[in-house]
């Protein structure tokens, strides 16, 4: 499921024995409040509201942890989308281990939900076709989007719920109910069907002088054309990319294969098939992990920045100069074409270690020259 929450009820063996997830807590709700909620059911070992590390504001869910196994089911079984603060609540048994909500087995996707179908009325419409672990209806400051996620405990009940409702009337609005698929295998999807019959073209890297009336010169050639968009910034001035929608895909694909590449007036275009919005999506995921999975690989720690090295420094003599202060997760000269630009970075393991060294070493001559050392700040890209 998309959320990101732990998962909720089911076979309680596969799950902590008495610990409950609660979620879409009002943000003023505090850990005193949870207690005094549940504390009812039967004894509690804890409550935790989940914040932020850096702000401290509460993310909206938390967790209650019972002494015995029996309270957490019957809690779950008796106070679920129960009101606190005033709002309904969601409970689950919670599961540290998200391997099963990752696979995305069991997960089912519904849409075109009446808006007066909220949690409680999807939990209970979906409940007789196998074990729930997540019931979401998908929502904003203006109430439901028309769009749930059910997530059950295996593969045959999200295919029993499929086959039975799909296609049902709730409220005088069919439904459709279907297999979730993630991001990137929807983008996929619709990049395999949209490239037989996109109609819609992108084009980019144009001067500030192109308007709409140039830009439809130059492509109108290759068919009639339904509109023509340069984008403009709230002064009006071009931003160097546009929109040209085709009558027929035969036309735009034409487009594509002969301006493609073309320069005009200096300037060579980029000309494409317009990308959906879930395409873009899965590229800005993509480009994200990419970036995540980079930063991660580089070594944490405080860097301090050495300038004016001697030609003769290379990273195993920087390194060396500095091993005395502290330990040292990288030591990098910067060189161009196998020469030495005359500085560099050392990450300590520690902001004391790279504070003494930048105390020591700044203005210290080191083989012909003075060094100039600073201190950086952590996890900077270098």
């Amino acid at each position: 499921m998309g959320s990101g929450e732990p998962n909720p009820a089911g076979k309680k063996k596969k799950y902590l024995k008495a610990a409950l997830y609660v979620g879409d807590l009002d943000p003023d709700v505090t850990e005193d409040m949870l207690y005094k909620k549940f504390r009812p059911a039967g004894p509690l070992r804890f409550t935790r509201i989940c914040r932020d590390p850096v702000t401290r504001s509460p993310l909206g869910y938390g967790y209650v942890n019972f002494r015995f196994p029996a309270d957490a089911e019957w809690a779950l079984n008796t106070m679920n989308f129960d009101l606190i603060n005033g709002k309904p609540f969601r409970l689950m048994w919670s599961q540290p281990d998200d391997r099963l909500r990752k696979s995305g087995v069991g997960n089912i996707f519904i849409k075109n939900l009446d808006k007066s179908i909220d949690n409680r009325a999807l939990f209970y419409l979906f409940s007789a076709f196998g074990n729930i672990l997540s019931c979401k209806v998908v929502c904003d400051d203006n109430g439901s989007k028309g769009y749930a996620y059910v997530h059950f405990d295996s593969l045959a009940a999200a295919n029993r719920a499929i086959w039975h409702m799909n296609g049902v009337r709730l409220n005088n609005r069919q439904v459709y109910v279907g297999r979730f698929k993630f991001p990137e295998e929807r983008a996929a999807e619709v990049r395999t069907r949209d490239r037989a019959t996109f109609t819609n073209v992108f084009v980019k890297n144009f001067g500030d002088d192109m308007d709409d009336e140039k830009l439809k010169e130059i492509f109108s050639g290759y068919g009639p054309t339904e509109s023509v968009k340069v984008i403009r910034d709230a002064s009006g001035k071009s931003k160097g990319f546009g929109f040209v929608r085709y009558e027929t895909h035969e036309a735009a694909q034409k487009a594509v294969l002969d301006l493609h590449g073309k320069s005009i007036n200096g300037k060579v275009l980029y000309v494409g098939r317009a990308q959906k919005k879930i395409e873009r999506l899965a590229e800005l995921r993509r480009r994200f992990e990419r970036l995540r999975l980079k930063e991660k690989s580089r070594p944490s720690g405080v860097p301090i920045y050495i300038k004016n090295l001697d030609e003769t420094i290379d990273d195993e003599k920087l390194k060396e100069e500095f091993s005395s202060f502290g330990s040292i997760s990288r030591a990098k000269v910067m060189v161009e074409v196998g020469q030495g630009k005359g500085f560099g970075v050392v990450c300590f393991s520690s902001f004391e270690d790279a504070t003494k060294a930048v105390d020591e070493m700044n203005g210290r001559t080191v083989g012909s020259k003075p060094l100039h050392v600073t201190l950086g700040q952590a996890r900077r890209r270098w």
